[in-house]
């Protein structure tokens, strides 16, 4: 009986604070919500990037006849879901150069390149000759969730065609050219840039809960005593977490390269990716906290932030992109709101690619505007809510 006093007493006072027994009872409804919206349209489209070269032939009519085209469209045409969405979507570019951007950039997961004798051999092989053969060059990242079965539903679909039009067994050979050191890649290395900026990630937990205990500690009261304003305070508290998330990363680099972690591009890079993108987590960390007047209210809030960086940004797995608008080339869509999708992005360039600072100037370029964002959105709601009389 003592246990039923204990639970409606727990009852009792969880009431009094409804506001954050509501947002727990609400938080795993709102990521089904979440899911179920970025979902609805439908199963997974697969980018692939379709590099052409093939002459052709002249067919009897004297029109040209262009194998690499018509096996694209066949493609598109047969690899389908059962209600007929195609599982490819085929991006066609002139150039490898072309490709490897798109690449990098993760707007494609693989590329397919169809050689110049292509409508040659397939003609020649239609004509009985079993001597003929041909190579189509695939690869990409190989470290991207998406690569292998964009690339094996690809070339599932070329030995289709290649057999429905020579009317035999496919006698064509295929060659992959990952990039970078993506196939080298041991498990333990795929995991690590995720792994990195899921390190920044938590930073919105300490930022979110050492601005709440200066709220309940009282320091506020003080803080209107004297010349300081929010912006001193959160800056002051914004530099010291930017220096322990610069060194965490540093620290977690020299432990996984300790144990057999390869980079293939410069690390100051990488460090320093990760050093703007913890600026930007601990200003969101900021708006967090002002939403907040308890160390256990920040916990639970931060949760809703976190979990978005953790599942809605590639960091664990990749999401299928909801583009908004086209900026700089780039498209920008709905997740980039959410700084890990940046780091992700630029620290396998970099880590895996072999990129340099130059390749990953978008991804810095955005990372620093949501970083200003969110301390400016951080400071201005601070203030409200907590610094009226300022």
């Amino acid at each position: 009986m003592k246990a039923l006093i204990v639970f409606r007493k727990t009852l009792r006072e969880m009431s009094r604070d409804a506001w954050m027994l509501g947002l727990t009872l609400a938080f795993t409804p709102f990521f089904v919500i979440l899911y179920w919206i970025w979902f609805s349209g439908g199963s997974t489209t697969y980018n692939v990037i379709l590099i052409n070269q093939d002459i052709g032939i002249a067919s009897p009519g004297g029109a040209t006849f262009n194998a690499g085209d018509e096996a694209v469209a066949a493609i598109v045409k047969e690899i389908t879901y059962a209600d007929g969405k195609p599982l490819l979507n085929v991006m066609r570019v002139e150039s490898r150069a072309e490709a490897e951007t798109l690449l990098k950039n993760r707007g494609a997961a693989a590329f397919i390149l169809i050689p110049e004798d292509f409508s040659k051999t397939l003609q020649r092989l239609k004509d009985g000759d079993r001597s003929v053969t041909t190579n189509i060059t695939f690869g990409g990242d190989v470290s991207n969730p998406y690569y292998m079965v964009a690339v094996n539903l690809a070339l599932t679909g070329l030995d289709r065609y290649v057999q429905e039009v020579t009317g035999q067994q496919p006698l064509i050979g295929y060659i992959e050219e990952p990039m970078g050191l993506s196939a080298a890649r041991s498990e333990f290395e795929t995991y690590v840039p995720g792994t990195l900026v899921f390190s920044v990630v938590l930073l919105i937990f300490l930022a979110s809960m050492i601005v709440a205990r200066e709220i309940e500690m009282g320091a506020l009261r003080r803080l209107q005593l004297t010349p300081m304003t929010s912006i001193d305070l959160l800056g002051g508290i914004t530099l010291a977490l930017v220096l322990i998330g610069a060194l965490s990363i540093a620290f977690a680099f020299g432990v996984a390269v300790l144990l057999g972690f390869r980079s293939l591009g410069p690390l100051w890079v990488a460090i320093l990716v990760g050093t703007i993108a913890s600026l930007s987590v601990i200003g969101m960390g900021l708006v967090v906290a002002s939403f907040t007047r308890t160390v256990s209210q920040a916990f639970i809030v931060a949760n809703f932030p976190l979990a978005l960086m953790m599942f809605f940004s590639g960091v664990i797995f990749p999401m299928p992109k909801v583009t908004m608008f086209t900026l700089a080339g780039h498209d920008f869509g709905l997740y980039d709101i959410l700084p890990p999708t940046h780091a992700v992005v630029a620290l396998n360039k970099v880590l895996t690619l072999g990129a340099g600072l130059d390749e990953v100037i978008y991804e810095l370029t955005m990372l620093a505007i949501l970083s200003i964002l969110y301390f400016a959105i951080g400071a201005w709601l601070f203030k409200r809510y907590h610094l009226r009389s300022e």
